[in-house]
């Protein structure tokens, strides 16, 4: 049964920023703790991270599935290959840098440090940029879907049926 909002419009907009705050410092929060773990963890870093990495990727994936649903990229970056490009670039370079320190503090060989940070850069950066340009393509498909649906709706001509 569905009970009666409790709460003005004033109230609701408060608690919407609230949980707004709460589900990113989660985000970022889960992130930090993986990266410090996976330095700190030595051999069986995986092990421990297990509960981490399962809230982590079920928010981050149910964070995606929901803003490209209601098409909703972001505030302010737009969903281009230039901004996509930059994303895969700061995060492939954390990953290569946190794999370099793990390599290097398990193993202590230098140059097999590097080389490791640096195809896990190579890695993530061609993952990354090929995941965020499908996304950034299936949101910019959903948009589009959404105003023509929004124009058939209140029976405002479609521009692309002008045309």
């Amino acid at each position: 049964m569905k009970q009666k909002n409790k709460l003005d419009e004033m109230q609701e907009q408060k608690l919407l920023k609230i949980e707004h705050y709460g589900v990113w410092y989660a985000f970022w929060g889960l992130l930090l703790m993986i990266v410090i773990q996976t330095i700190a963890g030595g051999e069986n870093a995986l092990r421990y991270m297990t509960g981490e990495f399962i809230i982590f990727f079920t928010l981050a994936i149910y964070l995606l599935v929901a803003c490209l649903k209601n098409g909703i990229w972001d505030r302010r970056l737009a969903p281009n290959l230039r901004t996509n490009m930059i994303i895969s670039l700061a995060t492939s370079f954390l990953c290569g840098f946190t794999i370099f320190i793990v390599s290097y503090f398990n193993y202590h060989h230098f140059m097999v440090s590097v080389a490791s940070g640096f195809f896990t850069m190579l890695f993530t950066l061609f993952l990354t940029l090929v995941a965020l340009s499908a996304a950034a393509a299936v949101y910019k498909k959903r948009v589009t879907t959404l105003e023509n649906t929004v124009d058939d709706k209140h029976g405002e001509p479609d521009e692309q049926k002008i045309k």
